[in-house]
């Protein structure tokens, strides 16, 4: 708008009625929402982002559509914007993703996330795995000096199924049997002194698939603390660190004063607390959901802003500890 517009503008905005003026200040709120998403994404993401046809450098600003910067390869001649292949990419109403990003720091239920934005709960479920297809990877890469693990057993859900292989039960009830069975999904819990961390959803509790879990993230002089399993045991033997289990049956819990799994413990402690706000988390859904508190125990008793979360969700910004 030229300056003359503007000034005609501004000059009439004294005749507009209190619902007209309320109108308008709905819509420039709007406007500015839409333009700090798009700000929090294309901030991140560098000058000229590669080419995410083809992966080539040779890109160049090709003008702009519904707010966003285009950019045309010369390599393959496609044009892209900065949330091309990204799971955010089409999706609709930006205005509301920071508070779709503000739902998720505060860790809120779908009835609750679709009242705070306005939207349907069918709405509120794609936002929530779209925005969580990206963190749901990000993980430490590498775990060293003292690394504990340990596992953990999540309720095999099929909520959300038309159709199952077993009779419905009541969602966040307890296992049909005592202790581990075919009932619980095992997830193999690592973090170092330094909090990176990461976790695997395994197929199998066994030493096979701990030791395919583990070997790729322990480097050869870390010291792998465990409480004392014997699958754990085999899989640092095979992976050829030094173990220092704990007997936690026996009331040990330190040994030497720095040897010990009460990090990786509370960790557990913390993300079980978490999920039963969720009355259940379908299985399919569960990388997700780990991939969710790993995201808000790496910002730890600091606050997680949601500008954040929307570039992580966007695939800028990553971390991976």
């Amino acid at each position: 708008m030229r300056q003359r517009e503007l000034a005609g503008l501004m000059k009439n905005l004294g005749k507009l009625t209190r619902t007209q003026r309320q109108s308008v200040v709905a819509e420039l709120s709007a406007g500015e929402r839409k333009a700090a998403s798009v700000e929090v994404i294309e901030g991140r993401a560098g000058e000229v982002p590669d080419c995410p046809h083809c992966a080539s450098r040779q890109v160049v600003k090709n003008g702009s559509a519904d707010g966003w910067q285009r950019f045309k390869c010369r390599n393959c001649t496609k044009t892209f914007n900065t949330l091309t292949g990204t799971p955010l990419a089409r999706l609709r109403m930006k205005g509301k993703w920071l508070d779709q990003a503000a739902a998720l720091r505060d860790g809120l239920s779908l009835n609750q996330t679709a009242a705070r934005l306005n939207v349907s709960q069918q709405t509120a479920f794609r936002w929530r795995h779209r925005f969580l297809a990206m963190p749901k990877g990000l993980k430490a890469h590498a775990l060293t000096g003292i690394a504990e693990a340990d596992e953990t057993f999540f309720l095999e859900s099929h909520k959300g199924y038309r159709s199952a292989s077993r009779a419905p039960r009541k969602r966040g009830c307890k296992a049909a049997k005592r202790g581990t069975s075919k009932e619980q999904i095992p997830v193999l819990v690592c973090r170092d002194r330094a909090g990176a961390t990461a976790d695997f959803i395994l197929a199998r509790d066994d030493a096979e698939h701990i030791t395919a879990a583990l070997q790729p993230i322990l480097s050869k002089d870390a010291i792998l603390c465990t409480d004392g399993s014997r699958t754990l045991a085999a899989s640092a033997k095979e992976i050829g660190v030094t173990h220092r289990p704990v007997n936690l049956a026996a009331g040990i819990r330190v040994i030497a004063g720095v040897y010990h799994v009460q990090n990786v413990n509370a960790y557990d402690s913390r993300l079980k607390g978490w999920m039963r706000r969720f009355k259940g988390v379908a299985t399919r859904y569960l990388d997700s959901y780990l991939g969710w508190y790993r995201a808000l125990d790496r910002a730890g008793s600091g606050l997680l802003i949601p500008a954040l979360l929307l570039a992580q969700a966007a695939g800028n910004g990553l971390v991976t500890t």
